[in-house]
């Protein structure tokens, strides 16, 4: 076990057009910039959002100079950000109003959650979830064990999601 604690966690994108990115989330997840750093050629070097009452999303322009690169734009990356909000459906319209793509629509999910899944205009995956009902551990496992031996995710009319 490590002797130092972790105090916070960030999401860091990586984007092609800070400016875009920043009035997508703005627009879309109600995100307030905080500040961001520029360099005079007017590329963004970092920027911090605040996205609700704690939690803050840090973004920067690419700098393949520094090996900093945003995910492809077709096709999806190895991560996911899961952001839980009021009423996900909402925010996946808004999303999609906004230039987002839907991955799987918003359905209700075997642990409790309404979710579905967008993919940004700038590469990244978003998992938008509200809660619908308080579970135990044990019952969703007992869920999803009945769902994966009815065929998984395809058959309970999703896709699967990441």
């Amino acid at each position: 076990m490590p002797s130092n604690t972790i105090h916070e966690l960030f999401a860091y994108l990586r984007v092609s057009n800070a400016q875009q990115a920043i009035d997508f989330y703005t627009r879309v997840f109600g995100a307030n910039e905080r500040y961001r750093l520029t360099e005079p050629s007017g590329r963004v070097g970092h920027a911090e959002l605040q996205m609700g009452p704690s939690a803050v999303l840090m973004l920067s322009e690419e700098f393949p100079e520094f090996g900093i690169t945003a995910p492809p734009l077709q096709g999806l990356a190895g991560v996911a950000i899961h952001l839980h909000v009021d009423d996900c459906d909402a925010v996946a319209r808004a999303a999609v109003a906004a230039g987002a793509t839907m991955l799987m629509e918003p359905a209700d999910q075997f642990y409790g959650e309404r979710s579905c899944k967008v993919l940004d205009p700038f590469g990244h995956t978003w998992l938008l979830g509200h809660s619908i009902e308080e579970l135990e551990p044990a019952e969703m496992q007992r869920r999803y064990t009945e769902l994966m031996q009815q065929g998984g995710f395809e058959d309970a009319g999703s896709k699967k999601s990441s």
